[in-house]
């Protein structure tokens, strides 16, 4: 039975860092260490973890360096065959290190394997509804529109694949490896991902079933969305100096992606002027959007014109309606796509 390193950054989660924890010492793949990377947070999340008593559990300390800091600090201590990363504020189902192994074990060409997240609000209740990813023959432009892996608690890497596309370099007075792109404070998965598809020969491939709880939290919301436009412009560009001719093609399809990806954490954060603003945005910098995925895009922008001109009472309504009828549609098409994937 090969070892798992699951790696937790730490930082101001005091709130939910004791279920994450939690749902790591419950997997049935039991043999992991599990490396809680302190990124210098000023709350009682550190304490909290240290609350727990299991030989498996390691608490490493840092000066802040952010979450791709706190990453390669646990892959540069990790022991395991295969690395794991949960953010501190998302959950796991019992049996996802378990199906994420077999599905490395049974695919020797896949690298990265990661699974559908289903949303929970702050309070960890079930939103009923799931984010809905590409799971098979993933390419750099569909990273770039759409980041199929998610988020940052979705993926099980091999070790290999972190070596692959290691870099050196001297941001803190000393020469380190790096994996993760420090200078990236968002979509450092994506940038990761991305050198990861056009770099190497590992393929990334989904599973079919929802073994992450996502947490949709509503902190920050308007400064947070455009910090993220703002990186994937860096995201781009630096993807630019070793991949021309693949931003060429691909550069406006992302942004406007990506604004329609930003549109819908904003309706789901209840901000229908900034949902509006950014659909706006997105048809503007690509229109075709509309042809290439015409459901998404028209529901995205109904829900946002819808949130933001309707009475809230109505619009709850309508959205209580709605999530049910898009969770029974996403249940079935994740039925649908494990009747035909075999893990």
């Amino acid at each position: 039975m090969k070892k798992v390193s699951v790696i937790i950054p730490v930082y101001r989660v005091e709130k939910y860092i004791g279920q994450a924890v939690q749902s790591v010492l419950e997997q049935t793949y039991n043999n992991f260490e599990l490396l809680i990377v302190d990124d210098e947070s000023p709350d009682r999340s550190v304490e909290i973890c240290q609350g727990f008593n299991d030989h498996r559990i390691k608490i490493l300390r840092q000066k802040n360096r952010g979450l791709a800091g706190s990453r390669n600090t646990g892959i540069r201590q990790a022991q395991g065959e295969y690395l794991a990363f949960l953010d501190g504020d998302d959950l796991w189902l019992p049996d996802k290190l378990e199906k994420h192994i077999k599905h490395l074990e049974n695919s020797p060409n896949v690298g990265v394997s990661f699974s559908i997240s289903a949303f929970m609000n702050e309070a960890g209740d079930l939103l009923g509804t799931y984010l809905m990813p590409k799971l098979k023959e993933i390419t750099p432009p569909d990273l770039l529109r759409d980041n199929p892996v998610g988020n940052g608690s979705s993926a099980v890497i091999r070790r290999e694949v972190f070596e692959a596309i290691k870099f050196q370099d001297n941001l803190y007075g000393t020469v380190e490896d790096f994996y993760f792109d420090e200078h990236f404070r968002q979509a450092e998965d994506v940038e990761c991902w991305l050198r990861i598809t056009i770099q190497t020969s590992w393929q990334i491939e989904g599973i079919a079933e929802a073994l992450t709880l996502y947490r949709v939290n509503s902190g920050g919301l308007s400064a947070s969305l455009l910090k993220q436009l703002d990186y994937l412009e860096k995201v781009i560009e630096k993807t630019r100096s070793y991949a021309p001719e693949l931003i060429a093609e691909s550069e406006s399809p992302a942004k406007a992606y990506h604004l329609r990806y930003l549109a819908r954490s904003a309706v789901r954060l209840q901000a229908g002027a900034m949902a509006v603003k950014l659909m706006h945005r997105a048809l503007a910098t690509h229109w075709r959007i509309l042809i290439e995925q015409p459901r998404r895009t028209v529901l995205t922008l109904a829900a946002a014109y819808s949130l933001w001109l309707l009475p809230q009472r109505l619009y709850q309504q309508i959205e209580a309606l709605g999530s049910k009828i898009t969770g029974a549609s996403q249940k079935s098409r994740i039925l649908h796509e494990q009747s035909g994937q075999s893990v």
